[in-house]
């Protein structure tokens, strides 16, 4: 019996895969200077944040756990899970990856010292607003940055142990709290004073600290001069009269606008359509895939409107 030959098969080429997108990994601010990052696999992508600047994604789910700063590491170490995170929690991480952070760490006081040098900083976010924190000295005023510090003025320097427990200290009398919400920060953009104001209630809180920082193992810093930063971030006018503010995100929305100068992690984008600005915290958008859209409007969003508040009536009662 003859066994008939197997006959090639053509070969047809098969389709190209859908290259995936990029998962957002949120923005921070370097050397004075804001990127939007983003990572696919081993790739590494950053955007500077450009005012004027068009931008326009299509985000993809689920929303993912962007991994972890390790202790000495240079660069983020990706979730080795993969794991899927709340779409509408303020959390970017997994639990795995919240454990091992080394910025989580130091803000948990599970560092006790990593032999850097630390400055004590005051920052002003609005009337009332007064905060204390510290940050390593070789990322300079990046953190204030991030925070959306309005003004700030570097207090104190030394070691990790004696800079935080100088942070205690302050933050135990009363002069500055460790920590607001975004939220109250934001509303003090409608109305912030005026620079001369912010220099002098900054420069007379340093000198009550430095008063109560007698006897630390810190230097003190008088001679700092006291950083605003409220021209770069576009305030000098204040906020937007009205602005709607993004307060979920969700598989398939899309994000599209322009950009105004970044504040702290929030952005404002003015949508072509003249329906007003939104503000963004970029936060939100870590963990999201982001495919890139064009001549699509912001869709799918969650927002909320913002309106300034009228001004307090100071007017005399007659009687």
């Amino acid at each position: 019996m003859t066994i008939p030959s197997q006959q090639q098969q053509p070969q047809h080429p098969r389709p190209q895969a859908r290259p995936a997108g990029w998962i957002s990994t949120g923005l921070s601010w370097r050397d004075g200077r804001a990127v939007l990052g983003a990572v696919r696999g081993a790739q590494v992508h950053e955007r500077a944040v450009e005012p004027g600047a068009e931008v326009g994604w299509l985000l993809g789910g689920p929303r993912r756990c962007v991994g972890a700063w390790l202790v000495g590491a240079t660069e983020r170490t990706a979730c080795p899970h993969h794991a899927v995170i709340d779409p509408a929690g303020g959390a970017t991480q997994c639990p795995a990856c919240q454990s091992v952070d080394r910025g989580l760490a130091l803000a948990r006081d599970q560092i006790l010292d990593d032999g850097r040098t630390y400055l004590l900083y005051l920052a002003w976010f609005g009337e009332g607003l007064l905060k204390v924190g510290l940050t390593a000295e070789q990322r300079g005023d990046s953190r204030l940055l991030e925070q959306g510090a309005l003004a700030y003025a570097f207090t104190a320097r030394g070691a990790l142990p004696a800079v935080r427990r100088a942070e205690l200290t302050v933050a135990a009398s009363g002069l500055a709290r460790e920590r607001y919400k975004s939220r109250l920060k934001t509303e003090q953009w409608w109305s912030h004073g005026d620079a001369p104001y912010r220099r002098t209630v900054l420069a007379e809180a340093r000198v009550q600290a430095h008063r109560l920082l007698d006897g630390h193992a810190v230097g003190l810093l008088a001679d700092r001069p006291v950083v605003d930063h409220v021209e770069r971030y576009g305030l000098a006018d204040g906020a937007p009269q009205a602005y709607r503010e993004i307060a979920g995100l969700a598989d398939g929305a899309v994000l599209a606008g322009r950009l105004r100068p970044p504040v702290g992690r929030h952005l404002f984008l003015d949508q072509a359509d003249g329906s007003g600005p939104l503000l963004m915290d970029t936060r939100l958008l870590t963990g999201w895939t982001l495919s890139p859209v064009t001549g699509r409007g912001s869709d799918g969003l969650t927002l909320h409107e913002r309106l300034r508040p009228p001004e307090p009536d100071t007017q005399e009662a007659l009687f």
